[in-house]
């Protein structure tokens, strides 16, 4: 394992405001968190919020500057910079008294940490070896970094004030990626949502991205995956390139926040492990590749072994489960997210949301398909953007009004790519779906789908200015949120010491909502996955299908003879939820054996 910071968690990206200044509320603490850059009329919002709350002067970046959205993002992570900076500095000079941040620093640190143990036997100290132990104390605070998140498929075209469309650098993550690039921060750049091989290849465009002569990488590159093969095809790619990757990301497929990206039923334990057989291979391969590259460009290699890293997120629930992964799978930390939208003194949850998510049962999470790109999302029942998109509904107006079109890809009724969330899409499409002559129950089942689509851009940004007092553009005041199911089990609203104490297993956070292993929520949910995906492909089966199926299945029964023999090596876990794991499996088993399909053959 290998702590760069002095957490061994991070606080994952949340929707487009969820976690957008989470690094002001968290990073003088150590920790490390992820922010939204996509949404730039968002970002320049907040600019100005904590402009103002910083007593700096607030100078407007307009859209009449070309290149605004790169500029916005630059000035904004410039920002978020020089406050945590400052926040640090004051955390410094502050006496080590009750009450005071630094005292909550070390306080929040995991109890196996060297500086917390050199922490405790400070307070133990007196006269000047006290003063010693704490002058060593303030030399090793390291702040947490202020990471970035661009969903790569989110790179639609843009225009000028004339009309004139931009050239490609201009495209929504282009334009993010070079925001990044051009700030001061030294920090990662996460991508997600599968590879974007244009946006991959403008990472070579900025030095920052590239070794320096010392080997140090000012920008790092961490990918988002859901299995090992993902890993090796978008580190391949980077490395040909020159670029390197830093860290793996694996996320649960489905045990997760925000859109889901479901696997062919491999499963995160299996996909862990092979990533800790091979990971020693992974790395030689990609620094191989990528010296090459970099020897042929005429720059500089690594002399060094630069740093990759492995971590996980999704679904993880209990200090012991957290504990597990990072020593059994030999891993560089762990990711949460979903529990910190309890936690208003981290997260931008407006009172209205947090109170529903505190009262949640389990039938308000669910995967939906709300989203307009077309993939599984993490939903909440009680959320106002579900009233509201049923109220559009009742009143004959489906549809988003659309304003912000961040994502706006499709072409099959018009030139100009429009959202399938929008009003003007959703109006269209049932037209032509009216025209089809398709039975009552057929045509019921295709709007209904269809209008299930909501805007995810004004929907998931909302939060952030209900919360800070602000007024949501267009007076659009519907929030999204997308919470991992996983939040079934966490129902106080609690404070950021509260929740790294729970992590670090100093307390209990716990609801009384019976809880199973993570592995076992995770497997439950893709076995739900793909019942529904049979029930629903079951009229027009084809042999296509099947084997798709088929995979699938086979893909999950292995999984569940993985983590029978992973029980024995789980010894810090009960021995009745052991006992409870071992009957789960069995008759998952079941369950998935007698599952039948039969192909539909043309």
């Amino acid at each position: 394992m290998n702590y760069s910071f002095p957490h061994t968690f991070h606080i994952p990206v949340m929707g487009l405001a969820y976690t957008i200044d989470t690094p002001v509320k968290v990073a003088r603490y150590g920790i490390s968190s992820v922010v939204s850059i996509i949404e730039d009329t968002l970002v320049e919002r907040m600019r100005k919020l904590h402009c103002s709350k910083e007593q700096e002067e607030y100078v407007p970046i307009t859209l009449n500057n070309e290149d605004h959205r790169a500029t916005r993002i630059t000035a904004y992570l410039d920002l978020l910079d020089r406050i945590v900076k400052k926040q640090v500095e004051k955390l410094k000079g502050e006496p080590f008294e009750q009450g005071n941040d630094i005292v909550k620093y070390f306080e929040m640190l995991p109890d196996d940490s060297a500086f917390k143990q050199l922490y405790r036997e400070m307070e133990g100290a007196t006269g000047r070896a006290k003063e010693v132990l704490q002058n060593r104390l303030k030399d090793n605070i390291t702040a947490g970094s202020i990471d970035v998140n661009i969903m790569t498929k989110l790179d639609r075209p843009n225009y000028s004030p004339s009309g004139e469309k931009l050239p490609v650098e201009y495209c929504d993550a282009m334009a993010a990626l070079r925001g990044f690039a051009m700030s001061g921060l030294s920090s990662s750049m996460i991508f997600s949502a599968g590879m974007n091989p244009r946006l991959y290849t403008y990472c070579e465009s900025f030095p920052d991205f590239l070794p320096d002569d010392n080997g140090h990488l000012v920008k790092k590159i961490i990918l988002k995956v859901s299995d090992y093969r993902s890993a090796i095809i978008q580190g391949k790619f980077l490395a040909k390139k020159g670029l390197w990757v830093s860290e793996f990301r694996i996320e649960s497929g489905l045990n997760c926040g925000g859109h889901a990206f479901p696997t062919e039923g491999l499963l995160l334990g299996p996909i862990l492990e092979e990533f800790k057989l091979k990971r020693a291979a992974l790395f030689d391969e990609l620094l191989t590749i990528c010296n090459d590259a970099l020897a042929a460009k005429g720059k500089k290699v690594f002399t060094n072994r630069p740093e990759l890293k492995i971590t996980v997120q999704g679904g993880i629930g209990t200090a012991t489960e957290n504990k597990f992964l990072l020593e059994y799978y030999n891993l560089d930390g762990t990711g949460w997210g979903s529990p910190f939208l309890l936690v208003p003194e981290v997260t931008n949850v407006d009172d209205e949301t947090l109170e529903k998510l505190a009262t949640a049962q389990k039938e308000d999470y669910f995967l939906s398909n709300a989203s307009p790109l077309g993939m599984p999302f993490s939903n909440f029942r009680k959320s106002s953007s579900e009233e509201q998109r049923k109220s559009r509904i009742k009143k004959g107006r489906p549809g988003s009004p659309c304003y912000l079109k961040f994502l706006s890809f499709d072409t099959e009724f018009t030139t100009e790519p429009i959202c399938t969330s929008s009003r003007e899409y959703q109006n269209l499409k049932i037209k032509q779906l009216k025209e089809n002559n398709l039975s009552p129950e057929l045509l019921d089942a295709e709007v209904q789908q269809l209008t299930e689509r909501d805007c995810l851009c004004e929907g998931l940004g909302a939060t952030a200015m209900l919360k800070n007092h602000l007024t949501p553009p267009h007076n659009l005041k519907a929030v999204t949120i997308c919470p991992g199911p996983n939040l079934v089990y966490f129902s106080r609203v609690v404070s950021l010491q509260d929740m790294s104490n729970h992590i670090y297993g100093r307390t209990n956070l716990l609801n009384a909502v019976p809880r199973p292993h993570m592995f076992i929520n995770e497997l439950r949910l893709y076995i739900d996955y793909l019942k529904k995906d049979v029930e629903k492909s079951i009229s027009t089966l084809t042999p296509r299908k099947t084997s798709y199926f088929n995979t699938f299945k086979e893909n999950l029964l292995n999984g569940i003879e993985y983590y029978k023999a992973l029980i024995p090596s789980m010894k810090t876990e009960a021995k009745q939820l052991l006992n409870n794991m071992g009957d789960e499996l069995a008759s998952f088993e079941i369950a998935l054996k007698s599952m039948e399909y039969q192909p539909v053959h043309r």
